[in-house]
């Protein structure tokens, strides 16, 4: 715990070390900005290390202008280390591209992943915060705080494995240094996404979500529809017990990173 503190430590002092700088007018937009109505697809993979750990991959693609750009690609991953039964903790690097976009090409990107979730019956909130540092092509380093309360609700059917509701809001704050254009708010960003949770099995789950992208652009907040399909694998853990159960999927199946969506 006193490493998990540590590192934490550090990437805050990174966050508010970063120099607030006035806004210039010919900064680019930010590249990960939706166009339209957009489609986004998620797939996740998960391979459990230990009972309290996991190695977890993604791939995201995404589409804007009527679902006919392909204007942003990425994967990226970390180690999830569950240190309490309610607290999660994920590491993660990405790596993506920007494909046609004539000002990024690319951009690397350090997060850390801190999720807080408990199960009160069929329901079980969430929070998730994220920690950022972004590295972009030809821009200066900057850093990124994502707050995402949620809640998921179990619907009541007569059903072996029962659809979840998954509802979450997540705001984007950008404390110092913006290198992008923006309304010159440290807010930059809302996502708002509800979706369904189908799982297929216990190591396979796909949901279909509906999320609203508002972005503070200079002239004000621009807001865009998307639609986005998330599927989930989990390779469970091997144990040396013999007869047992196959394990259930510890997290639902659900991407751990969802959306980013």
């Amino acid at each position: 715990m006193r490493s998990v503190v540590c590192v934490i430590a550090l990437l805050c002092s990174f966050v508010l070390a970063v120099p607030a700088r006035a806004q210039q007018q010919n900064e680019p937009e930010d590249p990960e900005d939706e166009k339209q109505i957009g489609l986004w697809l998620d797939q996740g993979i998960s391979t459990g290390l230990s009972a309290d750990k996991s190695l977890d991959v993604e791939f995201h693609e995404r589409l804007d202008e009527g679902m006919s750009n392909l204007y942003e690609y990425f994967v990226q991953g970390g180690v999830a280390f569950r240190l309490r039964p309610w607290f999660t903790l994920i590491p993660i690097y990405r790596y993506q591209r920007f494909p046609g976009n004539p000002n990024i090409a690319y951009e690397n990107r350090l997060q850390l992943n801190l999720t807080l979730s408990t199960s009160r019956g069929p329901w079980r909130p969430t929070l998730r915060t994220l920690i950022e540092g972004r590295f972009v092509d030809n821009r200066p380093a900057s850093a990124r705080l994502r707050f995402r309360p949620g809640v998921e609700y179990t619907l009541p059917l007569r059903m072996s494995r029962r659809p979840v509701l998954v509802v979450s809001n997540e705001f984007f704050i950008v404390p110092g240094n913006n290198p992008f254009a923006n309304g010159g708010s440290s807010y930059t960003q809302n996502r708002f996404q509800v979706g369904v949770r189908l799982p297929i099995a216990d190591s396979f789950s796909v949901r279909p979500y509906y999320l609203l992208q508002s972005v503070n652009l200079p002239g004000g907040w621009d807001t865009n529809e998307i639609l986005g399909i998330s599927l989930a694998f989990r390779i469970p853990h091997k144990t040396k017990t013999v007869r047992s159960r196959q394990p259930v999927c510890a997290l639902s199946c659900e991407v751990p990173n969802p959306g980013e969506p």
